[in-house]
Protein backbone atom coordinates (compact mmCIF):
# COMPACT_ATOMS: atom_id res chain seq x y z
CA UNK A 1 0.00 0.00 0.00
CA UNK A 2 2.72 2.20 0.84
CA UNK A 3 4.50 1.82 -2.21
CA UNK A 4 1.35 2.20 -4.41
CA UNK A 5 0.97 5.80 -2.67
CA UNK A 6 4.47 6.76 -3.47
CA UNK A 7 4.24 5.74 -7.21
CA UNK A 8 0.97 7.74 -7.49
CA UNK A 9 2.58 10.84 -5.71
CA UNK A 10 5.04 10.55 -8.21
CA UNK A 11 3.01 10.02 -11.17
CA UNK A 12 0.02 12.45 -10.49
CA UNK A 13 1.48 14.99 -7.20
CA UNK A 14 4.96 16.03 -7.68
CA UNK A 15 4.22 19.41 -8.77
CA UNK A 16 1.30 19.94 -6.44
CA UNK A 17 1.89 19.32 -3.01
CA UNK A 18 -1.64 20.69 -2.23
CA UNK A 19 -2.51 17.84 -4.07
CA UNK A 20 0.13 15.32 -2.61
CA UNK A 21 -1.17 16.72 0.92
CA UNK A 22 -4.66 15.63 0.06
CA UNK A 23 -3.80 12.16 -1.86
CA UNK A 24 -2.24 11.04 0.76
CA UNK A 25 -4.89 12.04 3.68
CA UNK A 26 -4.82 8.91 6.24
CA UNK A 27 -9.14 9.53 5.75
CA UNK A 28 -8.09 7.64 2.15
CA UNK A 29 -5.97 4.58 3.50
CA UNK A 30 -6.81 1.36 5.55
CA UNK A 31 -6.17 2.10 9.24
CA UNK A 32 -3.03 -0.13 9.05
CA UNK A 33 -1.47 2.03 7.16
CA UNK A 34 -2.59 5.43 8.66
CA UNK A 35 0.01 5.78 11.23
CA UNK A 36 3.06 5.36 8.92
CA UNK A 37 1.70 8.00 6.90
CA UNK A 38 0.82 10.45 9.32
CA UNK A 39 4.46 10.13 10.13
CA UNK A 40 5.94 10.95 6.93
CA UNK A 41 3.13 13.15 5.56
CA UNK A 42 4.26 16.37 6.36
CA UNK A 43 7.94 15.36 5.75
CA UNK A 44 7.18 14.13 1.66
CA UNK A 45 4.87 17.51 1.53
CA UNK A 46 7.53 19.74 2.72
CA UNK A 47 10.21 17.94 0.63
CA UNK A 48 8.16 18.79 -2.22
CA UNK A 49 7.73 22.43 -1.44
CA UNK A 50 11.60 22.71 -1.20
CA UNK A 51 12.88 20.28 -3.88
CA UNK A 52 10.32 20.54 -6.86
CA UNK A 53 12.03 22.01 -10.15
CA UNK A 54 11.37 25.70 -10.90
CA UNK A 55 7.91 26.13 -11.50
CA UNK A 56 7.31 25.54 -15.45
CA UNK A 57 7.17 28.41 -17.46
CA UNK A 58 4.94 28.66 -21.11
CA UNK A 59 6.72 28.60 -23.83
CA UNK A 60 9.68 28.32 -22.83
CA UNK A 61 9.89 31.82 -21.45
CA UNK A 62 13.08 32.57 -19.37
CA UNK A 63 12.47 35.18 -16.55
CA UNK A 64 16.19 37.89 -16.89
CA UNK A 65 15.56 38.93 -13.57
CA UNK A 66 13.20 39.39 -10.26
CA UNK A 67 12.92 42.83 -9.10
CA UNK A 68 10.71 43.91 -5.73
CA UNK A 69 9.31 46.96 -4.06
CA UNK A 70 7.72 47.18 -1.08
CA UNK A 71 8.01 46.73 3.07
CA UNK A 72 9.85 44.18 5.75
CA UNK A 73 8.38 41.38 3.86
CA UNK A 74 10.54 41.57 1.07
CA UNK A 75 13.67 43.99 2.30
CA UNK A 76 16.88 42.12 2.53
CA UNK A 77 18.51 44.35 3.91
CA UNK A 78 17.90 47.82 2.62
CA UNK A 79 17.25 49.65 5.90
CA UNK A 80 21.09 48.20 7.13
CA UNK A 81 21.71 51.29 4.90
CA UNK A 82 19.60 53.89 6.21
CA UNK A 83 19.09 56.53 9.28
CA UNK A 84 15.99 54.33 10.96
CA UNK A 85 15.43 52.21 13.95
CA UNK A 86 13.68 49.79 11.80
CA UNK A 87 16.58 47.10 11.37
CA UNK A 88 16.93 43.70 12.25
CA UNK A 89 20.73 42.90 11.11
CA UNK A 90 21.69 41.33 14.49
CA UNK A 91 20.77 38.06 16.23
CA UNK A 92 18.96 36.27 16.56
CA UNK A 93 17.31 37.40 12.73
CA UNK A 94 18.84 35.17 9.99
CA UNK A 95 19.91 32.29 12.24
CA UNK A 96 18.86 29.58 9.94
CA UNK A 97 20.15 31.87 6.45
CA UNK A 98 23.05 30.76 4.86
CA UNK A 99 26.24 31.25 6.73
CA UNK A 100 23.72 31.43 10.10
CA UNK A 101 23.99 35.21 9.66
CA UNK A 102 21.94 38.68 9.88
CA UNK A 103 21.33 40.35 6.85
CA UNK A 104 18.60 42.33 7.33
CA UNK A 105 16.02 40.16 6.52
CA UNK A 106 13.10 40.52 8.92
CA UNK A 107 12.93 36.64 9.54
CA UNK A 108 15.32 33.59 10.42
CA UNK A 109 16.27 32.84 7.14
CA UNK A 110 14.60 33.24 3.74
CA UNK A 111 12.39 35.71 2.42
CA UNK A 112 9.21 35.53 -0.01
CA UNK A 113 11.52 37.54 -2.89
CA UNK A 114 14.26 34.95 -2.07
CA UNK A 115 11.63 32.37 -2.60
CA UNK A 116 10.12 33.84 -5.40
CA UNK A 117 13.68 34.68 -7.61
CA UNK A 118 14.16 30.51 -7.02
CA UNK A 119 10.94 29.06 -7.77
CA UNK A 120 11.29 30.70 -11.24
CA UNK A 121 14.56 29.75 -11.98
CA UNK A 122 16.57 33.30 -11.66
CA UNK A 123 18.76 32.22 -8.33
CA UNK A 124 18.51 31.72 -4.67
CA UNK A 125 19.00 34.81 -2.93
CA UNK A 126 17.80 38.47 -4.18
CA UNK A 127 19.97 40.97 -3.05
CA UNK A 128 19.06 44.29 -1.61
CA UNK A 129 20.19 47.09 -3.96
CA UNK A 130 21.84 49.28 -1.42
CA UNK A 131 23.89 46.39 -0.31
CA UNK A 132 27.43 47.73 -1.14
CA UNK A 133 28.77 44.53 -2.34
CA UNK A 134 26.63 43.83 -5.23
CA UNK A 135 28.36 43.50 -8.23
CA UNK A 136 26.75 43.90 -12.30
CA UNK A 137 25.71 40.30 -12.54
CA UNK A 138 23.70 40.69 -9.32
CA UNK A 139 22.44 43.33 -10.93
CA UNK A 140 21.16 42.33 -14.00
CA UNK A 141 19.47 39.17 -12.33
CA UNK A 142 17.42 41.46 -9.92
CA UNK A 143 17.59 43.24 -6.66
CA UNK A 144 14.94 44.20 -4.36
CA UNK A 145 14.38 48.15 -3.34
CA UNK A 146 12.02 47.32 -0.50
CA UNK A 147 12.32 49.21 2.46
CA UNK A 148 10.93 47.67 5.98
CA UNK A 149 8.28 49.89 7.85
CA UNK A 150 7.02 51.55 4.18
CA UNK A 151 3.66 51.34 2.76
CA UNK A 152 1.73 52.86 -0.08
CA UNK A 153 0.31 55.78 2.59
CA UNK A 154 2.90 58.25 2.18
CA UNK A 155 3.04 59.37 5.39
CA UNK A 156 4.27 55.94 6.81
CA UNK A 157 7.24 55.85 5.60
CA UNK A 158 8.43 59.31 7.10
CA UNK A 159 7.26 57.92 10.36
CA UNK A 160 10.02 55.53 10.92
CA UNK A 161 11.83 57.53 8.27
CA UNK A 162 12.51 54.62 5.94
CA UNK A 163 12.47 54.44 2.13
CA UNK A 164 8.85 55.58 0.30
CA UNK A 165 7.62 53.80 -2.67
CA UNK A 166 8.52 57.04 -4.52
CA UNK A 167 12.64 56.47 -2.70
CA UNK A 168 12.32 53.11 -4.13
CA UNK A 169 11.13 53.90 -7.59
CA UNK A 170 14.33 56.95 -7.62
CA UNK A 171 16.53 53.94 -6.96
CA UNK A 172 15.22 51.61 -9.42
CA UNK A 173 15.68 54.36 -11.99
CA UNK A 174 19.13 54.42 -10.81
CA UNK A 175 19.15 50.58 -11.39
CA UNK A 176 18.20 51.06 -14.74
CA UNK A 177 21.38 54.02 -15.91
CA UNK A 178 23.51 50.74 -14.44
CA UNK A 179 23.07 48.39 -16.32
CA UNK A 180 22.24 50.14 -19.66
CA UNK A 181 25.70 51.40 -18.69
CA UNK A 182 26.74 47.71 -18.32
CA UNK A 183 24.93 45.92 -21.40
CA UNK A 184 23.52 48.44 -23.26
CA UNK A 185 20.24 49.87 -24.26
CA UNK A 186 18.73 46.70 -26.16
CA UNK A 187 19.69 44.33 -23.13
CA UNK A 188 18.47 47.05 -20.85
CA UNK A 189 15.17 46.79 -22.30
CA UNK A 190 14.62 43.34 -22.47
CA UNK A 191 15.49 42.60 -19.00
CA UNK A 192 13.17 45.39 -17.88
CA UNK A 193 10.10 44.68 -19.95
CA UNK A 194 10.79 40.36 -19.69
CA UNK A 195 11.50 40.85 -15.78
CA UNK A 196 8.81 39.31 -13.20
CA UNK A 197 8.10 42.63 -10.57
CA UNK A 198 6.86 41.94 -7.27
CA UNK A 199 4.97 45.05 -5.17
CA UNK A 200 4.53 43.98 -1.41
CA UNK A 201 3.30 46.58 1.27
CA UNK A 202 0.11 48.43 2.75
CA UNK A 203 0.50 45.90 5.78
CA UNK A 204 2.44 48.72 8.25
CA UNK A 205 -0.56 51.56 6.74
CA UNK A 206 -3.36 49.28 8.21
CA UNK A 207 -1.68 48.14 11.30
CA UNK A 208 0.32 51.09 12.43
CA UNK A 209 -0.37 54.58 10.55
CA UNK A 210 -3.87 54.00 10.92
CA UNK A 211 -4.88 51.86 13.82
CA UNK A 212 -1.97 52.72 16.39
CA UNK A 213 -1.72 56.45 15.56
CA UNK A 214 -4.03 59.39 15.94
CA UNK A 215 -2.54 60.83 12.86
CA UNK A 216 -4.93 59.17 9.95
CA UNK A 217 -8.14 58.25 11.76
CA UNK A 218 -9.69 61.77 12.43
CA UNK A 219 -9.73 62.15 8.73
CA UNK A 220 -10.57 59.07 7.22
CA UNK A 221 -12.98 56.26 8.04
CA UNK A 222 -11.53 52.84 7.07
CA UNK A 223 -13.19 53.25 3.55
CA UNK A 224 -11.65 56.50 3.06
CA UNK A 225 -8.32 55.46 4.25
CA UNK A 226 -8.12 52.26 2.13
CA UNK A 227 -9.69 54.67 -1.20
CA UNK A 228 -6.55 56.82 -0.12
CA UNK A 229 -3.79 53.58 -0.28
CA UNK A 230 -5.48 52.37 -3.64
CA UNK A 231 -5.40 56.30 -5.06
CA UNK A 232 -1.70 55.77 -4.00
CA UNK A 233 -0.63 51.83 -5.07
CA UNK A 234 -2.29 53.24 -8.39
CA UNK A 235 -0.20 55.72 -9.10
CA UNK A 236 2.76 53.34 -8.36
CA UNK A 237 1.65 50.72 -10.89
CA UNK A 238 1.52 53.34 -13.36
CA UNK A 239 4.46 54.90 -12.76
CA UNK A 240 6.45 51.76 -12.68
CA UNK A 241 4.56 50.74 -16.06
CA UNK A 242 5.71 53.50 -17.38
CA UNK A 243 9.66 52.73 -16.86
CA UNK A 244 8.95 49.74 -19.06
CA UNK A 245 7.56 47.20 -16.56
CA UNK A 246 5.16 44.63 -17.64
CA UNK A 247 4.70 41.64 -15.34
CA UNK A 248 4.06 42.62 -12.11
CA UNK A 249 2.35 40.98 -9.06
CA UNK A 250 0.63 42.64 -6.58
CA UNK A 251 0.82 40.86 -3.35
CA UNK A 252 -2.59 41.39 -1.11
CA UNK A 253 -2.38 41.97 2.27
CA UNK A 254 -1.97 39.33 5.03
CA UNK A 255 -5.13 38.41 7.41
CA UNK A 256 -3.16 41.45 9.56
CA UNK A 257 -5.62 41.04 12.32
CA UNK A 258 -4.03 37.12 12.52
CA UNK A 259 -0.59 37.93 13.38
CA UNK A 260 1.02 37.94 16.73
CA UNK A 261 1.28 40.92 17.55
CA UNK A 262 -2.27 42.39 16.67
CA UNK A 263 -3.55 39.18 18.70
CA UNK A 264 -1.34 41.19 21.48
CA UNK A 265 -2.99 44.16 21.09
CA UNK A 266 -6.02 44.00 19.70
CA UNK A 267 -7.38 40.25 20.10
CA UNK A 268 -8.69 40.61 23.81
CA UNK A 269 -7.45 38.52 26.56
CA UNK A 270 -8.33 35.44 24.61
CA UNK A 271 -5.68 36.95 21.74
CA UNK A 272 -7.85 36.17 18.92
CA UNK A 273 -7.92 37.87 15.86
CA UNK A 274 -8.59 41.38 15.32
CA UNK A 275 -11.31 41.61 13.38
CA UNK A 276 -11.37 45.54 13.08
CA UNK A 277 -7.58 45.14 11.11
CA UNK A 278 -9.21 42.09 8.96
CA UNK A 279 -12.17 43.48 7.83
CA UNK A 280 -10.20 46.88 6.73
CA UNK A 281 -7.68 44.40 5.19
CA UNK A 282 -10.10 42.51 3.26
CA UNK A 283 -11.72 46.10 1.80
CA UNK A 284 -8.55 46.96 0.96
CA UNK A 285 -7.95 44.15 -1.20
CA UNK A 286 -11.13 43.86 -3.07
CA UNK A 287 -10.66 47.43 -4.32
CA UNK A 288 -6.95 46.42 -4.75
CA UNK A 289 -8.02 43.50 -7.15
CA UNK A 290 -10.71 45.71 -8.50
CA UNK A 291 -7.78 48.33 -9.47
CA UNK A 292 -5.61 45.51 -11.15
CA UNK A 293 -8.40 44.41 -13.30
CA UNK A 294 -9.54 48.17 -14.92
CA UNK A 295 -5.51 48.48 -15.03
CA UNK A 296 -5.00 45.25 -17.26
CA UNK A 297 -8.22 45.91 -19.17
CA UNK A 298 -7.21 50.00 -19.66
CA UNK A 299 -3.29 48.82 -20.86
CA UNK A 300 -3.00 46.01 -22.93
CA UNK A 301 0.81 45.09 -22.89
CA UNK A 302 0.14 44.84 -18.68
CA UNK A 303 0.28 41.49 -16.86
CA UNK A 304 -0.64 43.04 -13.53
CA UNK A 305 -1.09 39.82 -11.36
CA UNK A 306 -3.10 39.89 -8.05
CA UNK A 307 -1.43 37.16 -4.97
CA UNK A 308 -3.52 36.77 -2.33
CA UNK A 309 -2.11 36.11 0.49
CA UNK A 310 -4.87 37.02 2.77
CA UNK A 311 -6.95 33.83 2.47
CA UNK A 312 -3.61 31.67 2.38
CA UNK A 313 -2.59 32.69 5.75
CA UNK A 314 -5.85 32.20 7.05
CA UNK A 315 -5.68 28.88 5.72
CA UNK A 316 -2.09 27.73 7.62
CA UNK A 317 -3.73 29.14 10.64
CA UNK A 318 -7.20 27.17 10.33
CA UNK A 319 -5.12 24.34 9.37
CA UNK A 320 -1.26 24.43 10.77
CA UNK A 321 -0.83 20.85 11.10
CA UNK A 322 -1.09 20.10 7.50
CA UNK A 323 1.69 21.75 6.73
CA UNK A 324 3.42 21.17 9.99
CA UNK A 325 3.46 23.97 11.85
CA UNK A 326 2.28 23.58 16.15
CA UNK A 327 2.15 27.10 17.16
CA UNK A 328 0.53 29.97 14.62
CA UNK A 329 -0.78 32.48 17.49
CA UNK A 330 2.68 33.32 18.48
CA UNK A 331 6.45 33.65 17.14
CA UNK A 332 9.53 32.05 18.04
CA UNK A 333 11.49 35.27 18.91
CA UNK A 334 10.78 35.77 22.70
CA UNK A 335 7.51 35.58 24.13
CA UNK A 336 6.20 35.42 20.52
CA UNK A 337 3.38 38.41 21.33
CA UNK A 338 5.27 42.06 20.50
CA UNK A 339 9.56 41.16 20.04
CA UNK A 340 9.80 42.11 16.47
CA UNK A 341 12.60 44.02 14.97
CA UNK A 342 14.95 45.81 18.03
CA UNK A 343 12.81 44.23 20.44
CA UNK A 344 13.82 40.90 19.31
CA UNK A 345 17.17 40.43 19.68
CA UNK A 346 19.96 37.42 21.03
CA UNK A 347 18.83 38.41 25.15
CA UNK A 348 15.51 37.57 24.31
CA UNK A 349 14.19 35.04 26.63
CA UNK A 350 12.26 32.16 25.64
CA UNK A 351 12.82 32.44 21.79
CA UNK A 352 12.35 29.01 20.49
CA UNK A 353 14.73 26.31 19.15
CA UNK A 354 13.20 25.01 16.37
CA UNK A 355 11.64 27.62 14.42
CA UNK A 356 10.26 25.44 12.05
CA UNK A 357 7.21 24.46 14.01
CA UNK A 358 6.23 28.26 14.29
CA UNK A 359 4.08 30.24 11.60
CA UNK A 360 5.48 33.12 12.40
CA UNK A 361 9.26 34.23 13.31
CA UNK A 362 8.79 37.04 15.73
CA UNK A 363 5.53 38.43 16.54
CA UNK A 364 5.06 40.67 12.67
CA UNK A 365 6.64 38.07 10.66
CA UNK A 366 6.36 34.85 9.28
CA UNK A 367 9.63 32.30 9.84
CA UNK A 368 11.60 31.11 7.00
CA UNK A 369 9.36 27.55 6.25
CA UNK A 370 6.34 29.88 7.21
CA UNK A 371 7.57 32.22 3.91
CA UNK A 372 8.19 29.08 1.87
CA UNK A 373 4.81 27.67 2.36
CA UNK A 374 3.01 30.92 2.00
CA UNK A 375 4.94 31.88 -1.61
CA UNK A 376 4.70 28.78 -2.50
CA UNK A 377 0.83 28.56 -2.58
CA UNK A 378 0.17 32.18 -3.64
CA UNK A 379 2.56 32.49 -6.13
CA UNK A 380 3.36 29.62 -8.34
CA UNK A 381 -0.28 28.76 -9.16
CA UNK A 382 -0.32 32.26 -10.68
CA UNK A 383 2.83 32.25 -12.98
CA UNK A 384 1.14 31.82 -15.74
CA UNK A 385 -0.81 34.50 -15.62
CA UNK A 386 2.31 36.88 -16.23
CA UNK A 387 2.82 35.70 -19.68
Amino acid sequence: MLKNAYENLNMQCIFSPTKAMNFLSPKLLPSSSKSSLELITITIVLFLYRNAAAVELPNNEKIPAVIVFGDSIVDPGNNNNIGTIVKCNFPPYGRDFVGKRPTGRFSNGRVPSDWIAESVGVKKILPAYLDSNLKIQDLLTGVSFASGGSGYDPLTPKIVSVLSLSDQLDLFKKYISKINAAVGKERTGTIVSKSIYIVCTGSNDIANTYLSTPLRKPHYDIPAYTDLMVKSASSFFQELYGLGARRIGVVSLPAIGCVPSQRTLSGGIDRGCSETANQAASLFNSKLSAQIDAFNRRLPEARLVYLDIYNTLLSLIQNPTQYGFEVINRGCCGTGNVEVSILCTRYSPGTCNDSSKYMFWDSYHPSEKGYEVITSLAFDSQVHKFF
